[in-house]
């Protein structure tokens, strides 16, 4: 029985912040628990890049949204590693419309899958993690634009102002339960801009930062370790934005 630790990234199958948040935690000598919803294709080319960098991996599958499969994914992983070290939630939608165009439905879709299906995620390997005597670190991915959202995504942001209060309550909850059990999001800003993304907007999201530059999937993977490595930090939501939620330019454009 290997005795590395081991991490479970949500919404990790594809090359979004999850994978890259994987390819880290598999660089620090973790094995990986890979959950995906359709990507199968795309997990299992992310579980053997990440057994060539010497780990052991699972994919797994479900709909988060969906309880019953989430419990028995929660079940499938946990029987492959009975302790689980690390949960990044990274699992998410989002969605363009106009707010005319937005419907019930579109909203609870975006509920489901970033509120709900974090909550679950959080609730069944969180308790799990109390009954471990390590205990273990939960990292939710939320978005700095909960505080000034921008145009165009009315059932996204409501969704993930909620992971940032989820947050807070799953870091009281366990960690009175288990003080070594420890709950904290991040934050990211302009750190993976859409490739068919005008040049106008990419410019400027980038000039709305005071870095004046575009951040990478892998700063917000360094948060990551970092919330990891640091066992006195819990209930934190931590911006990786260059400073984006702290800035307004002078002379914004309508975003």
């Amino acid at each position: 029985m290997s005795k590395r630790p081991v991490a479970w990234v949500t919404g990790s199958g594809k090359r979004r912040v999850g994978w890259h948040i994987a390819d880290q935690l598999a660089a620090q000598g973790y094995d990986l628990i890979i959950h995906y919803r359709s990507s199968e294709r795309e997990a299992i080319e992310t579980a053997a890049h990440l057994e060539s960098r010497g780990s052991r991996v699972l994919t797994v599958q479900a709909d988060l949204a969906d309880e019953s499969q989430v419990t028995r994914m929660v079940e499938q992983a946990t029987n492959w590693a009975p302790q689980i070290d690390v949960l990044v939630n990274a699992a998410a939608i989002w969605e363009r419309k106009p707010l005319e165009e937005v419907t019930a439905d579109d909203v609870r879709k975006h509920f489901d899958t970033n509120t709900l299906g974090t909550f679950l995620m959080c609730q069944k390997i969180g308790l799990r993690m109390v009954q471990q005597p390590t205990g273990g670190c939960i990292i939710n991915i939320g978005d700095w634009a909960e505080i000034r959202p921008y145009l165009g995504y009315a059932a996204y942001f409501p969704s993930k102002g909620g992971v940032s209060t989820l947050t807070r309550t799953m870091a009281v909850e366990l960690g009175t339960r288990n003080p070594r059990v420890r709950v904290n999001a991040i934050l990211p800003g302009p750190v993976m801009l859409p490739p068919d993304l005008p040049e106008a907007e990419r410019n400027e999201a980038i000039n709305a930062t005071l870095v004046k530059r575009e951040g990478t999937p892998q700063h917000v993977a360094m948060a990551a370790l970092a919330l990891i490595e640091n066992d006195f930090i819990t209930g934190v939501l931590l911006p990786v934005d260059g400073g984006r939620s702290v800035y307004a330019p002078e002379n914004p454009q309508q975003e």
